[in-house]
């Protein structure tokens, strides 16, 4: 999906988010601003969000000189989502339809973007889950998602944020993991989670894991390492979490379901839906509109 002359005010909270993130210093956060405002200032509104967003994060990096603005909170939000971890596996294993928990925790879990709140705690976690848990959901809205599972032969699960990816094994661990890879983003970029986030959080010990070889928030395919390509398009089926990756791959020709929580106006126009709905949804660019599943 293209940008919006809306998408504009968030890229500049968000340049300067990172900036605090990675310097107390007033002088680069101005600098930041200014820099940033200067590139917003012609932009090209026909790339998605995400390719933006990857130009305007470099440029962050650049200008404070570290690399990983959020590696601070990628690892406080890794280690609350393990602490929850053995509640929620629980949950899972008690409950009478053990994918559909799976899946409503792991579309929790997407709260966990600073692309979207910076101000995010700890405590907001628990409040979705209880949300995901609560919201109305019939086996007929995703009975298309569990044959898919069934009949695919090898499943890619692209994953979003850091702690997130907690949320992500759980659903992936309801899923036939021997046909299974994993993949995450090749560098830094936001909180989005990365190999070293997989290794922690135990994902690589169930899947195996492949990065994506891009640094932009979202898949951009062009920018992705040809490996990544590759294993894209033998995947019968992708699984594709957060909105990057929605803003990034909807409009592509694949076998994809999108899982993710709405948390900007933007997407829900796109959608079809309200900011706060959870979605399980099918690209219309591989199906006709008929056959999406939204929660």
């Amino acid at each position: 999906m293209k940008a919006y002359l809306d998408c504009i005010p968030c890229f500049i909270r968000q340049s300067l988010d990172a900036a605090k993130h990675a310097t107390q210093d007033f002088h680069i956060h101005k600098q930041v601003l200014r820099e940033v405002l200067r590139l917003t200032s012609d932009l090209d509104l026909n790339q998605n969000p995400p390719k933006i967003g990857q130009l305007i994060h470099r440029l962050v990096r650049e200008l404070t000189g570290v690399k990983d603005p959020y590696s601070k909170v990628k690892k406080q939000f890794n280690t609350a989502s393990l602490k929850l971890y053995p509640k929620m596996r629980q949950l899972i294993i008690e409950s009478d339809d053990p994918l559909d928990t799976a899946i409503r925790l792991a579309i929790a879990g997407n709260i966990i973007d600073f692309g979207v709140n910076g101000a995010l705690q700890e405590s907001d976690i628990e409040k979705a889950i209880s949300e995901c848990l609560a919201a109305d959901f019939t086996d007929e809205q995703f009975n298309a998602f569990r044959q898919e599972i069934n009949d695919a032969k090898e499943i890619l699960y692209i994953a979003d944020n850091a702690g997130e990816i907690v949320f992500d094994r759980l659903l992936i661990e309801q899923l036939p993991t021997e046909i299974v890879t994993a993949a995450v983003r090749g560098s830094p970029v936001i909180n989005d989670a990365t190999i070293e986030d997989a290794t922690n959080t135990g994902l690589s010990r169930i899947v195996e894991v492949i990065t994506n070889g891009s640094d932009a928030p979202g898949t951009v395919l062009e920018s992705c390492s040809e490996y990544f390509r590759y294993r894209f398009g033998k995947a019968d089926l992708v699984i594709a979490k957060g909105q990057g990756n929605y803003e990034t791959l909807s409009d592509v020709k694949k076998n994809i379901f999108f899982l993710l929580k709405v948390k900007c106006p933007v997407i829900a126009g796109s959608i079809g839906c309200k900011v706060g709905e959870m979605i399980l949804r099918k690209t219309k660019a591989f199906i006709g509109e008929k056959e999406n599943a939204r929660i």
